[in-house]
């Protein structure tokens, strides 16, 4: 009986396998690149295990980015893109939150992904259906002295 705990760890833990992905693309705030916007590629999980987030990062100044992560989980993962932006938004409080759900083609197994989702070209002055408001997310942007106001 000692013995059994630590065996279902053990084969719990054997059972988690590496899983990746990558997202690539270009963000657009009307005919303006949207550059210094914050994205996120996260894990969604349902029930109690908590979601996990792959990668963070900005675009650039040319509105473009690329993410990758992954993350050691018992079944595939749900892949989800999220963008924080202010882009046609005013002088609200938080930021626009957007989420895609990547297509689970692109998941890989390993720590490496082997292909790349590539989502194109987003103009952020659409009204994403779901859309939802984010009140705390780190303003590079607006603390960035180099920071083009594209609103």
């Amino acid at each position: 009986m000692k013995f059994l705990v630590p065996l279902s760890l053990l084969s719990v833990t054997l059972a988690l396998r590496d899983q990746s992905i990558a997202v690539k693309g270009k963000l657009l705030c009307g005919a303006k690149p949207a550059s210094n916007v914050r994205v996120k590629l996260w894990e969604e999980d349902g029930g109690p295990d908590p979601d996990d987030e792959l990668a963070a990062g900005y675009t650039d100044g040319g509105g473009a980015f690329s993410l990758s992560g992954g993350t050691a989980e018992l079944t595939p993962i749900d892949p989800v893109f999220k963008v924080y932006h202010d882009c046609d938004d005013g002088v609200k409080p938080g930021s626009r939150k957007v989420k895609f759900y990547l297509p689970k083609s692109y998941i890989t197994e390993g720590k490496v992904p082997k292909k790349t989702f590539d989502i194109g070209v987003l103009n952020l002055e659409t009204i994403f259906p779901g859309e939802e408001r984010e009140m705390i997310v780190s303003r590079m942007r607006r603390d960035n002295p180099f920071f083009y106001d594209y609103d």
